[in-house]
């Protein structure tokens, strides 16, 4: 087994989004390459209603899926397609922008006023960003929990993982999307595919992910983790990149860590992002923002891939 480096840890950047909503931005650069085939992170987690409430009435998307992962409060959606609905603690709602649609998400606090959650982008392969539009929900009680003997969690959201799959399915980006809870103190390493870019995002808690990529070339002795190289230390609202290997590994601090992981096959295509529409060349862009003028953006078109 070969242990992910760290590429990167970086704090998530406080940004307004939506009809003036405060949230923090882990990222959403079209050109960071290393988190290909994903877009965007948002962490939405919010105690003072005043600065969520006004949500993110009626927009645009094409050529994306938005993964909607709430841990307090709730989010009421609404879609041109004509569904409704509203995700409550544990939910989780897929949309698959396809070749348009328009929502909105409205968020509301609990009892005691938190609006927690992410919401991530992954980017749809040419093939398919003029598929048809989809939207599902999915309950808390729906996504399995795998322990292990150590007591590690994981809430399997997507994808399969210690042979457990989870009920978010038909996302082209073929990801796997855990929610990891480490105890107190333990080490633990788990296994991503090589063929994966993946991160790690922290939101409770703290530790240190390995940061070595091999063992020392002819130990002596016993070698640990900890002894080839700096861990990096992540604590709430850190982002991870690693790099190339087959497990990550991460030491919990005295609280115990709690972080988001997810990895997704990289789609190596072209980005052409403004906004709520994401496609392959500029000229594709244009062509979203001329149909959205004209009337015409949720028509269907020839292009349909189911």
């Amino acid at each position: 087994m070969s242990i992910r480096p760290v590429k990167r840890v970086i704090k998530a950047k406080p940004t307004l989004e939506g009809a003036g909503v405060h949230l923090r931005r882990a990222f959403g650069d079209p050109n960071n390459t290393d988190v290909d085939p994903f877009l965007l992170l948002d962490d939405f987690r919010n105690d003072i209603p005043e600065d969520y409430l006004a949500g993110f009435p009626w927009h645009p998307h094409r050529g994306i899926v938005t993964i909607t992962y709430v841990l307090a409060g709730t989010v009421e959606h609404g879609d041109s397609l004509g569904n409704r609905g509203e995700i409550g603690a544990g939910d989780v709602q897929w949309m698959t922008a396809g070749r348009g649609i328009i929502h909105q998400e409205m968020p509301k606090g609990d009892a005691a006023g938190r609006m927690h959650g992410f919401q991530l982008w992954a980017n749809l392969p040419s093939a398919l960003k003029m598929t048809a539009p989809r939207y599902q929900e999915v309950r808390t009680g729906d996504i399995p929990v795998v322990t292990d003997d150590d007591g590690t969690h994981v809430r399997v959201v997507c994808g399969s993982f210690w042979g457990t799959t989870g009920p978010v399915d038909g996302i082209a980006a073929d990801p796997i999307y855990l929610d990891v809870s480490v105890p107190p103190g333990k080490r633990k390493s788990l296994p991503v595919e090589t063929t994966r870019h993946a991160f790690a995002y922290v939101f409770a808690g703290s530790g240190k992910f390995c940061n070595a990529s091999s063992p020392l070339a002819v130990p002596t002795e016993g070698v640990k983790w900890a002894d080839t190289s700096p861990p990096a230390d992540a604590d709430n609202r850190s982002l991870i990149l690693f790099d190339s290997g087959d497990e990550v590994t991460v030491q919990a601090g005295e609280e115990g860590i709690r972080f988001l992981l997810v990895s997704g096959k990289p789609l190596q295509e072209p980005v052409a992002w403004y906004g709520p529409i994401v496609m392959n060349t500029q000229q594709e862009l244009q062509q979203a923002f001329q149909e959205l003028q004209a009337g015409t953006f949720l028509q269907p078109t020839p292009a349909d891939n189911r």
